[in-house]
Parts: C-alpha cells; structure tokens; sequence
C-alpha cells in the first residue's frame, strides 16, 4: 500500500491505527472457569439480615439479602425457603417457584421445598402434574401417610385421570 503526497507522521498514525484494528478483530481468550465460592458464614449474616428487614416491613431490603444468603450458600434450605415465600408474596410465582427447584437440585430430601413447590404448583402455576410429583415426594419424606396431604394426592389423581 503506498500512501503518496501524505505526510510520514500521518502514514506512521494510519498504520498505528490500522494495527490496532487488527489487534481487535482477533478472538479473545476464552475465560477461565472460576470455582464458586461458597461462604455459609456470610449466608447466616445475609439470612439474618433478611429476617430482621423482613419483621421491619422492608420486603425489599429482605429479598436482596436473602438472594445473597442464597448465592453464600445455596443449600441454606431455610433461607431458600423464606425467599420463595417472599416471592409468592410478591405474586412472581414463576421465580418462586424456580428458586424451590434450585434448593431441590442441591437438597432433594428436604420435605418443605416439595411440599411448597407442591403448593405453588397447583394453586397459582396450575401445574397439576407437577403438583402431584411433589406432593408424593413430601408425603415420602415425611412419612404422613394418613396426612391431608395423602387426601389432596387422592384428589390430583382423580383430576389428573
């Protein structure tokens, strides 16, 4: 490439330029996989933060220190718990709903997730099948077998016939 009739300052800035564009177009190097970093210490402090907002009427200071409480630890269960039912609370069914699912991913044997999860399920996400599921896990590890919860899965089955 010749550049005639431009001054050799300019050439050298246009070339200097030119190298740097190219310099952006190459592909960046793929990130490193961070490990999380659980700190179930600092979950505790989120979760009694989160409490004391909530007792106070502060729902919102509340969800976000229960949210951090939750990425400190993810299977603080009671903390998940009480975060699910703040956003129920909220009508954002979806997202509770969600967060019960998470806790379950990382503690499936904790009878009160499925047994909200159950709940939510089928009152407000209208999700009978699921309802169902998580009834029966409930019932299973709580052991209440003659329970009003055995009558609400009688009452699934029959609707889901």
């Amino acid at each position: 490439m010749r550049l005639r009739g431009i001054p050799q300052v300019f050439r050298f800035l246009l070339l200097l330029v030119l190298a740097g564009l190219a310099g952006c177009a190459s592909k960046a190097p793929a990130p490193e996989k961070v490990a999380p970093v659980y700190q179930p210490e600092q979950s505790k402090e989120w979760e009694r933060q989160g409490r004391q907002a909530y007792e106070a009427g502060d729902r919102k200071m509340a969800l976000e220190a229960w949210h951090q409480a939750v990425a400190a630890d993810p299977a603080n269960v009671t903390v998940r718990n009480n975060l699910a039912l703040l956003l129920k609370e909220q009508e954002r069914f979806e997202e509770a709903a969600a967060m019960l699912e998470a806790g379950l991913n990382v503690t499936p044997k904790v009878a009160e997730l499925h047994y909200n999860l159950a709940v939510m399920s089928e009152l407000y996400l209208l999700d009978l099948d699921k309802a169902l599921e998580h009834y029966q896990h409930y019932q299973a590890l709580a052991g209440e077998e003659g329970s009003q919860v055995a009558g609400w899965i009688a009452d699934l089955e029959r609707r889901l016939e």
